[in-house]
């Protein structure tokens, strides 16, 4: 009678099970590290009351989608004072230029009387205090009128200072809306409506799962065999089984350092290695931010991640 025979058939799936699980665990491991994201801390870009912030933790948003508000009704208004200031400075730039164009006008005549004025005395058909009055005319208007163009372009400045307010007023409007710089998923939310937030107050912080990086630790001799764009295998803890995902080298350090305290032994944390980033595609939301992997170097051939 053969082993099987003796032994129940649910028996022997539980061994075969165990004897694979336990070939798959004893896997030839490379290094060992732990999965991260770029995470980006959303922060209030302007000084108010916070109306709103719709994106709960974990939820997921789209990049340049409006998330939340800063209370503008005080921006609003400073705006309209300002719109005021300058409605008023441009009516005051029409009447210059009204006045410059009168005294052109004066300063046309004025000079065309000196001349005749001029002709005269050369006849001697005018006295001096003639000429003398239509001399004074004419540099008193010329005067004049270089007076108001001076005035408008003092007041044309004014009026681009304005402008320039109104300007920032919109830009501060602008950025009173919360947004996500990208499409990712609200990992921690810092605030929320009702609260008077600060500019550079942080509000929420967002990353993008969809594709996570596992960062490991390899040695000195391991780097022969590591380059960039290099495909290599990813493994992951499944209930009672190792899951094998693709991956591809993206980062490679250039500097050796000490084996970071939460990855190895007391013995093995005097080793100097060389940390590597790989990007493994994560799709499906399994992978976490934290969770440990297992990094094999052989490459299975896949396609790498994000490649079409």
């Amino acid at each position: 009678m053969t082993c099987t025979d003796r032994l129940p058939l649910t028996a022997v799936a539980i061994l075969l099970a165990g004897l694979a699980l336990s070939s798959c665990r004893h896997q030839k491991v490379d290094a060992y590290g732990n999965f991260e994201a770029t995470e980006v801390t959303v922060a209030a870009e302007v000084s108010g009351r916070l109306l709103a912030l719709g994106p709960e933790e974990g939820e997921r948003v789209k990049k340049g989608v409006p998330l939340g508000a800063v209370d503008t009704i005080p921006l609003i208004l400073e705006r309209r004072a300002v719109a005021a200031r300058r409605a008023a400075g441009a009516s005051r730039a029409r009447e210059a230029q009204a006045t410059i164009a009168s005294l052109e006008v004066q300063l046309t005549i004025a000079e065309r009387d000196l001349a005749r004025t001029e002709r005269l005395l050369r006849n001697a058909a005018a006295t001096a205090q003639q000429g003398d009055r239509a001399e004074r005319e004419a540099k008193v208007v010329k005067e004049q009128l270089a007076g108001a163009k001076v005035a408008r372009a003092t007041l044309i400045q004014e009026l681009s200072g304005l402008d320039a307010q109104v300007a920032q007023i919109d830009d501060r409007l602008a950025r009173s809306r919360v947004v996500s710089p990208l499409d990712g998923t609200v990992l921690t939310r810092y605030a929320e409506p009702g609260e008077y937030v600060q500019a550079g107050q942080p509000l929420f912080k967002v990353a993008s799962l969809d594709s996570l990086t596992f960062r490991a630790y390899v040695s000195g001799a391991q780097l022969a065999n590591l380059r960039l764009g290099q495909k290599v295998k990813v493994g992951v803890d499944r209930s009672d089984s190792i899951a094998t995902l693709p991956g591809r080298v993206t980062w490679i350090a250039s500097a050796a350092e000490f084996t970071p305290t939460p990855i190895q032994t007391r013995e093995e944390r005097t080793d100097q290695v060389y940390a590597v980033k790989v990007a493994v595609n994560n799709a499906d939301g399994v992978l976490k931010i934290g969770m440990p992997g297992e990094l094999v170097l052989e490459g299975d051939g896949e396609e790498e991640v994000g490649s079409k």
